[in-house]
């Protein structure tokens, strides 16, 4: 759920950039087609234009050819060179209007009509070489012929049904044309519209999953507020809860420990006034109730002891944990020599933290080493440094360099299956009859190290000895410093 959870703004993302590519691909592609559309639409009417410009073509030169005939006609008849004006006028303009023709024709793709401009040609060249001999007949006086009239006529019909054929023709392919270049106007126009009809859609469903995205976020933002709210008032009753525990430490610290004294010096007292009156049963019970006083006594300092530690009372300075492990070891010194305990400790180096906390760390790791011995083997305890990296822990930051410090026995070991449940409060894998203790230790160990933005943890097995796996920061960040204590599950239990 979690992970449909956190994937659903990345999906929503991806849908509104998709609506906005789409609308874009949309646009860039009505650009496109309706820059072809209106270049398909050019490209008709210029062939419409053009053939426009073939009939007016043929016009002309039919009405040439007519003013030829019509100039011929009355100087014939009449002997009038002033019909002769617009003959010569037709006879010297027909070439040019005959190759404009053909240019014309050559950027035409109808063939036929090629060919048919081609005997235009022959068929104006026949009706003009006619026309001028019979102008010159007629200055020349020759006789009127029948014949030759009939000849001009003849060939003037021909000429005039060949170009009326190419005019229809042309016509025909002009109302064809007319007829495309309306087709891709009214394509062009159903391009753009249907395209921009669905370039407005996916801009209203990006539009839409914008304001839904939106939405979201605000939603998001304003229970982020909520949630910011809800833990600065769980900080406040933290902190009030914190300074209630505090408070509790220093009575434990002072107003039990008072009538703890009493009881013991009063029972002292008895023992020793009055030990000789008492019966076995009697001293038994006076010790019993001594050495209760007593571990109640170091019990309660411990959790004082427990409490006390956090992250920012005290700043982080270089600390030398060979000077630390030294001076351990020398206020453990009668014990070590009576249980003849065999101690290596290696190079040691010099962390960033809080002497106080690692006396407290390293007290505890070397009195359970001294604590949990096997009998008739002598006892050996090993404490070694090296630096690794943090990729080596996952708990760790990867990139940062750390120093791993074990404490390494060769006692009665533990299975790890309970690994943990020996760092957290009163958990005892042994009965106090077994061995002293209080089960505080080892949680103080783990709090110390959290506190130092380090890890803790053991190795071992039932019968060969523990290793206590300790590493530290080299180096302790700003962050570090603001960064309060993580969060840690202990259990109170005293069962």
């Amino acid at each position: 759920m979690k992970l449909l959870k956190q994937s659903a703004p990345k999906i929503m993302n991806r849908r509104i950039a998709l609506g906005f590519f789409v609308a874009m691909v949309l646009i860039a592609s009505g650009f496109t087609l309706s820059f072809y559309s209106y270049n398909q639409y050019r490209t008709d009417t210029e062939r419409v234009r053009h053939t426009y410009e073939v009939v007016g073509s043929l016009e002309s030169i039919l009405s040439l050819v007519k003013d030829v005939e019509t100039g011929s006609r009355g100087y014939i008849i009449t002997s009038d060179s002033a019909y002769l004006d617009n003959y010569q006028v037709a006879i010297t303009v027909l070439p040019s209007r005959l190759e404009q023709l053909h240019t014309l024709m050559a950027d035409n793709d109808n063939t036929v009509q090629i060919q048919r401009a081609g005997k235009l040609d022959h068929l104006v060249a026949d009706k003009l070489a006619l026309s001028q001999l019979r102008v010159k007949n007629r200055s020349m006086n020759v006789p009127y012929t029948r014949s030759l009239n009939g000849e001009g006529k003849r060939r003037m019909d021909v000429l005039r049904r060949h170009i009326a054929v190419m005019v229809d023709t042309e016509r025909s392919l002009m109302e064809t044309r007319n007829r495309q270049a309306a087709r891709s106007f009214r394509n062009t126009l159903i391009i753009i519209f249907a395209l921009s009809l669905l370039t407005f859609l996916s801009l209203v469903v990006s539009y839409q999953l914008l304001e839904q995205e939106l939405a979201r976020r605000q939603q998001n933002e304003d229970q982020l507020r909520a949630y910011e709210a809800r833990l600065r008032e769980q900080i406040r009753q933290l902190e009030s809860s914190n300074e209630e525990l505090e408070r509790f430490a220093f009575v434990a610290s002072h107003d039990l420990q008072e009538p703890l004294r009493k009881i013991q010096s009063f029972a002292n007292l008895i023992t020793d006034r009055y030990g000789n009156l008492f019966d076995g049963d009697s001293l038994l019970f006076m010790n019993k109730i001594v050495h209760s006083a007593e571990r109640m006594s170091k019990l309660i300092k411990d959790l004082l002891n427990f409490s006390r530690i956090s992250n920012h009372q005290e700043e982080f300075k270089p600390v030398p944990l060979g000077m630390i492990i030294q001076r351990i070891l020398d206020d453990q010194e009668l014990r070590i020599k009576g249980l003849n305990v065999r101690v290596e400790v290696g190079s040691l180096p010099t962390i960033p933290a809080i002497s106080s906390q690692m006396d407290h760390l390293f007290t505890n790791l070397i009195s359970n080493a001294l604590k949990f011995t096997r009998p008739d083997v002598q006892p050996l305890i090993r404490i070694q440094a090296r630096s690794v990296k943090g990729s080596a822990y996952p708990e760790l930051i990867s990139e940062r360099l750390y120093s791993e410090i074990t404490v390494q026995d060769n006692g009665i070991g533990f299975d790890e299956k309970y690994l943990d449940h020996i760092f957290k409060v009163f958990q005892r894998l042994h009965g106090k009859s077994e061995f002293e203790g209080t089960g505080i230790g080892l949680a103080i160990c783990k709090r110390v190290t959290v506190s130092h933005h380090g890890y803790i943890t053991a190795k071992s097995q039932p019968g060969r000895g523990t290793t206590f796996i300790v590493v530290l920061p080299e180096s302790q960040s700003l962050q570090d410093y603001d960064r309060s204590n993580p969060t840690e599950s202990y259990s109170y239990s005293a069962s």
